[in-house]
């Protein structure tokens, strides 16, 4: 199951003349916003690593698109290796990346995520953490046998929020300074309250 893709900013912290700064930053494009993949086993025991990285299925192997100034090539027998100004560290930042989002909730892999009910039909649950992105959403089910892809089928689905929370997030949106105008009155109203409660007491 795949999310909406957004762009991901990434800063380094480095060390200059004994000052921890932040490096320049670093922009992945097209980072799915939520990834999951369930299977009856680890992908490694279903396909392997050629046939996982062309077809972009599991955490390791998702497309996420390198920084400006890069191009792709073949290597080691599989297209689409991307090469890009980050050099060897490329690898480095992508980790750093699905880091960040595996810690999120939003990247999981489930190698006993499937279920077979019945003959042919199977069951697999997709957990949704509250910071999952609204939008649409892609799942594709694929079949594998003998380590070669027999079929593939796509859903697509629509994720958005609903009631109170929802008119928060679209009026948020809609109007940020308004939005951001009414958080700093309310909190201020409280924050008076609370002062004439202790006052008193």
């Amino acid at each position: 199951v795949r999310g909406p893709e957004a762009p991901v900013r990434l800063v380094q912290k480095v060390q200059r003349a004994g000052v921890w700064i932040n490096s320049r930053p670093v922009l992945f494009e097209g980072a799915p916003g939520f990834y999951m993949t369930a299977s009856t086993r680890p992908l490694s025991d279903i396909a392997n690593f050629g046939q996982l990285r062309r077809l972009g299925v599991g955490v390791d192997h998702l497309r996420i698109n390198a920084p400006d100034e890069r191009r792709t090539v073949t290597r080691y027998g599989v297209r689409d290796v991307v090469i890009s100004r980050l050099g060897d560290d490329y690898l480095d930042w992508r980790r750093a990346v699905i880091r960040l989002k595996e810690a999120a909730a939003l990247y999981d892999t489930d190698p006993d995520g499937v279920t077979f009910v019945d003959r042919g039909l199977f069951r697999a649950e997709v957990k949704l953490p509250a910071v999952a992105p609204t939008g649409q959403y892609y799942a594709e089910v694929w079949l594998f046998q003998d380590g070669a892809p027999a079929a593939v089928s796509n859903l697509t689905l629509t994720v958005e929020k609903i009631g109170f929370e929802r008119d928060i997030y679209e009026f948020a949106h809609r109007r940020p300074w308004s939005y951001g105008v009414l958080c700093v009155l309310l909190a201020a109203a409280i924050g008076y309250g609370a002062s004439r409660v202790f006052r008193r007491g």
